[in-house]
């Protein structure tokens, strides 16, 4: 390429990567937000997560419309490519972020508060951990850190083994205290939501992994 379009096609990838930084903070927010609104019977900034998943929406499809744009016009090759196409599907992903904490947040006025729930305590873990996992990766996009992007993956199997223990915990609870079923079933969804979360962290840290290196993690869960 001639000096001109190399020094255009950094400046788009600059401009993606920014983007997504963007995209990644805002869903960032949103997970921890979600779950501090849940632990502490918070509608108001409940509502303010909901509202502000908007913005991740239309930076998704900014991004969206870049990448094309650098494909079309750039016509990259290889490592160039790959960084693209990694970032086209971590858009995605960190989208759906950002709808499992909008997801968490519309159920925050479902939860009866005159009940008392122990199982709060692992939610709020749980929330804590999905929280971290997105900061971890959204920082091994930024720096390139295939380590730190290997590290989340590992840490998925534990925010697994959190959903399992709060499955068994809350089904128990709804058994002995039949009045807590519809709250506790909110609570239950919300944990799912935790989950996923996890897991789409996960998929964010095989893009780094891929685009850095060329190849998935050996590991790599296609089911996911």
């Amino acid at each position: 390429m001639t000096e001109h379009t190399v020094k255009a096609f950094d400046e788009d990838i600059t401009r993606i990567r920014g983007l997504i930084a963007e995209m990644g903070g805002l869903a960032e927010v949103a997970v921890q937000e979600a779950i501090d609104a849940l632990i502490n019977s918070d509608e108001s900034l409940a509502d303010s997560v909901v509202v502000r998943d908007k913005k991740i929406d239309a930076l998704e499809v900014e991004v969206d419309k870049l990448a094309v744009r650098i494909i079309a016009l750039r016509a990259p090759m290889a490592d160039d490519l790959r960084e693209v196409i990694a970032a086209l599907k971590i858009s995605g992903v960190v989208e759906r972020i950002g709808d499992y904490a909008k997801n968490i947040a519309k159920r925050v006025g479902r939860i009866e508060r005159r009940q008392t729930f122990e199982p709060l305590t692992l939610l709020h873990a749980m929330g804590d951990l999905a929280s971290e996992m997105v900061h971890d990766v959204l920082t091994a996009y930024g720096a390139r850190d295939v380590v730190l992007a290997k590290e989340v993956i590992e840490r998925d199997a534990k925010l697994d083994g959190f959903y399992n223990s709060l499955f068994r915990n809350l089904v128990s609870f709804m058994m002995e205290n039949p009045a807590t079923i519809s709250s506790a079933a909110q609570m239950l969804f919300i944990a799912r939501n935790l989950e996923r979360i996890g897991d789409h962290a996960t998929n964010v840290a095989e893009m780094v992994h891929y685009a850095a290196i060329g190849e998935y993690p050996p590991d790599r869960n296609d089911d996911r």
